[in-house]
């Protein structure tokens, strides 16, 4: 039997399935400017199928854009929590795994641990995604790759800058570069710098990563800056965070030392004041909410390449 088509990690894969996998999600979304939000698409390539939901972390984005995509496709989502399965009383995450792949098409997780996910996905028969872990969250970064290659040009001539907590989102532009190509320079506090074995792989791929305690060199000459929030839901040292990162704010004065017309992106939900004031959230080169749509439209995609469809 061959093995299932997970999506775990941008790092699993080479720049050409990468690429393939934006360009269809490009194309999905230009043919369906101007229809209904909730048509499905003519040929209905997911019918049939359903796909298990699992949140043992909070969502909005990721739940709403895996049920609206996988519905356009014309599959049937079912959304579980940790309360809702035995998984939250004792039983393995093997055991469900097996029993999951008996009833549904592909699972996604947007779990607590990172192992929550490799041993879903090592002991599933069907596809897993990774809706986010706490190390890793590749299809937000999907997503920005789509986004910012739509505004500004491929990912592979252009220079990002990270500014704050080398967290998760960090860690997937890491791989993203990695794999595509581009410039990545991370302004990040020492002890919020991204984890050594994420960089020791960057160096192993001859990645363009660099990594500065100082948030005004990591912006230098960049055609877009990212952020995110300061504390995330796994995170238990919230005011040492921002201590930290109060320098790393990315406001107008820190944008200026970007290129004159670069661009701004946060994975979503900001805390306006802290790690972004308003003044940049809301200016024009702001792409905060063409990232969260191209959520629905990538993840389709990577339905799509998983599913075999």
């Amino acid at each position: 039997m061959s093995h299932p088509k997970h999506f775990l990690d941008i790092a699993d894969f080479d720049a050409s399935t990468l690429n393939g996998i934006i360009a269809q999600a490009r194309a999905m979304k230009d043919a369906r400017k101007g229809c209904p939000k909730g048509l499905r698409e003519k040929d209905e390539p997911l019918k049939g199928r359903m796909l298990a939901l699992i949140f043992e972390r909070p969502s909005t984005r990721t739940r709403v854009s895996f049920e609206v995509g996988m519905r356009q496709l014309g599959g049937e989502t079912l959304v579980l929590s940790s309360n809702d399965m035995q998984l939250g009383r004792g039983e393995t995450i093997a055991d469900t795994a097996r029993v999951l792949s008996r009833y549904v098409d592909a699972i996604m997780i947007r779990a607590a641990r990172h192992s929550n996910l490799t041993d879903l996905a090592a002991s599933a028969t069907v596809p897993v995604i990774n809706g986010l872990t706490p190390l890793t969250h590749p299809c937000q970064v999907m997503a920005d790759v789509m986004t910012l290659e739509e505004h500004v040009a491929p990912l592979k001539n252009l220079t990002v800058s990270w500014v704050g907590d080398g967290n998760n989102v960090a860690a997937s532009w890491i791989q993203a570069v990695g794999r595509m190509g581009g410039k990545l320079k991370i302004g990040a506090p020492k002890e919020l710098s991204p984890a050594a074995d994420v960089m020791a792989w960057a160096k192993a791929q001859g990645a363009d990563v660099s990594v500065t305690t100082s948030p005004e060199e990591a912006v230098e000459g960049a055609d877009c800056v990212i952020t995110d929030a300061w504390v995330s839901m796994h995170d238990t040292d919230g005011e040492t965070r921002h201590n930290l990162l109060k320098p790393y704010q990315v406001n107008g004065a820190l944008m200026k030392r970007a290129k004159p017309d670069a661009k701004f992106m946060h994975c979503l939900p900001a805390h306006r004041g802290e790690e972004v004031t308003d003044e940049v959230m809301d200016s024009k080169n702001s792409l905060i909410f063409d990232e969260a749509e191209n959520r629905l439209h990538v993840q389709k995609s990577i339905l799509l390449h998983c599913l075999g469809a």
